[in-house]
């Protein structure tokens, strides 16, 4: 039975809204900053929220940053990727401004129709002499196919960065997703599963990379004097921090609540004809970071009518990814971005639609969402 809750229906309803603990659990934290004056480079809180992920998401080295693109920018400079790398059209822009960002060339291929990850099967034809990385992108949560990239990457000798931006807690049969690939990438943005307001970071395979990319990420200094690179200033602050360590003692519920929200839009959904919901990619473990559904012929609005029917209802869903990538005008004259070459990302951008799902997002307004879709 679903909770019956208060609700105007007055309010708008976003794709997700982050997760906001009582204001009074997070004074404390503040206070502790005010105290002891250290704002930012590598402070207490930074430390233990570094520590407690470790044990969280299960890995043994992190590296925080400012944001998630920074930490993407970090990790191609940290592995000293050049050239070509081959990538997704699939996927949120900051993904392949990475790339722009460090004199690298996108090679775009296609995406699978099931996941909408990164197609392995197409990796090896987009293959030059050129290519030194490939960057897939766990979309919506939903991890990639990591061992047939794995096995690709080694046979070509070619570098793995996971674009795990959608990834925060998510386990497969062998642990953590994050410990795929040379170098895993998250973002704790305000709209993430986890966010510290603006946030992100690297998951790195050993404590020498991890000292590296920390270099790079603080300008390049080792010391008061020295400084061994072009680092960035992608330090993440000691308020972001804090906040994050508060957030973490809150993931149970919040994982929790986006898996009944889930289930219920899976349950409600299903005889809806024209409406598809993407299977769950055989996680262990899922954190249900989004809920994309395809607006499939059969039904009766296309699927920018149905956006913009919930929209005239103060329902804010996404077209999330569209455009694609490719479609934007400093990728669209590039050779693999031809929209031929890329069928099932094409298509996936015209049908994709991401339903609201965050954890204060409360039953009558789900069973509305509901109500608009079967109404048609």
């Amino acid at each position: 039975m679903r909770q019956a809750e208060n609700n105007t229906g007055s309010a708008p309803i976003y794709v997700t809204q982050p997760y906001l603990p009582p204001l009074e659990e997070f004074i404390p934290y503040l206070e502790k900053i005010w105290a002891n004056k250290v704002l930012t480079n590598g402070g207490p809180y930074h430390q233990l929220l570094e520590e407690a992920l470790c044990e969280y998401l299960g890995v043994e080295h992190i590296a925080l940053f400012a944001n998630g693109t920074l930490a993407l920018v970090t990790a191609l400079q940290a592995l000293r990727v050049t050239g070509e790398v081959i990538t997704t059209p699939y996927s949120f822009v900051a993904t392949a401004h990475s790339l722009l960002w460090q004199n690298c060339k996108p090679v775009f291929i296609d995406i699978e129709s099931t996941t909408l990850n990164l197609d392995p099967a197409r990796i090896e034809a987009a293959i030059t002499q050129e290519t030194t990385a490939i960057i897939p992108v766990h979309c919506y949560g939903n991890p990639c196919d990591t061992d047939a990239i794995q096995k690709i990457a080694d046979n070509y000798n070619l570098r793995v960065i996971y674009d795990a931006a959608h990834t925060f807690g998510v386990q497969d049969a062998g642990g953590s997703v994050l410990r795929h690939g040379d170098l895993s990438v998250l973002s704790f943005h305000a709209t993430k599963v986890f966010n510290t307001f603006e946030g992100g970071a690297i998951i790195c395979p050993d404590a020498k990379t991890r000292q590296r990319i920390n270099h790079l990420k603080n300008f390049g200094f080792v010391d008061e004097t020295t400084v061994v690179a072009a680092g960035i200033n992608g330090k993440m602050s000691e308020i972001n921090a804090a906040f994050g360590l508060l957030q973490l003692q809150h993931m149970p519920q919040i994982m929790q609540r986006r898996a009944e929200i889930d289930m219920f839009y899976r349950e409600k959904l299903q005889a809806i004809k024209g409406i598809h919901c993407l299977p769950q990619a055989g996680q262990t473990v899922a954190n249900h970071s989004y809920f994309p559904i395809l607006v499939e012929p059969d039904y009766p609005l296309s699927r920018d009518a149905l956006y913009q029917k919930l929209k005239d209802h103060n329902i804010f869903a996404r077209r999330y990814f569209y455009p694609l990538i490719t479609d934007f005008p400093m990728y669209r004259g590039i050779p693999s971005a031809q929209r031929d070459l890329l069928p099932v990302a094409t298509a996936a951008a015209q049908k994709v639609l991401c339903l609201p799902i965050y954890p204060n997002l409360i039953s009558q307004d789900q069973d509305r969402i509901i109500e608009l879709i079967m109404e048609v």
